[in-house]
């Protein structure tokens, strides 16, 4: 098995007319009318599942991940080997899997993103400023910048 890399997972025709398939999970000849493809070779799609938390790969999408050995769906690979950071805002760690806004080098977590001024959420279309490494309101920001203060980065 390779280490840590990213492989699609394909749903395949039997065909009736080739030489029969053994599924490498379970080692027993696949005999529905469908089976996934993966890491070159052939699997149930019950026997195709997740080292960590056992779902079903061929449901989740087109691609699992390996490293170690392990075969893993993308949460449990980015949870275990994934990069972590601390979010700009409240300097909590981040998980690798976390969904999270960015500006500039600095990253939130979703719910942290807002005005460090005057905590106004920010929504789809939203203006913000990132001022002195910290993220403002347009409100806040034109109205420091209306009063000589225009350090903006």
């Amino acid at each position: 098995m390779v280490f840590d890399k990213e492989e699609s997972v394909s749903l395949v025709p039997l065909q009736s007319k080739g030489k029969p398939r053994v599924c490498a999970g379970c080692n027993r000849r696949i005999r529905e009318r469908f089976m996934l493809q993966a890491l070159d070779r052939y699997w149930h799609e019950d026997c195709l599942k997740c080292a960590c938390c056992d779902c079903r790969l061929g449901e989740l999408g087109s691609t699992l991940f390996t490293r170690a050995n392990l075969i893993l769906c993308r949460r449990d690979y980015l949870r275990l080997f994934g990069m972590t950071g601390n979010c700009a805002a409240c300097s909590k760690i981040i998980p690798a899997f976390e969904m999270v806004m960015r500006a500039k080098d600095n990253v939130y977590h979703l719910d942290c993103f807002a005005c460090q001024l005057c905590s106004q959420r920010f929504y789809i279309g939203d203006r913000f400023f990132l001022k002195n490494n910290k993220i403002v309101c347009q409100q806040d920001y034109e109205g420091d910048h209306q009063n000589g203060h225009s350090e903006t980065h």
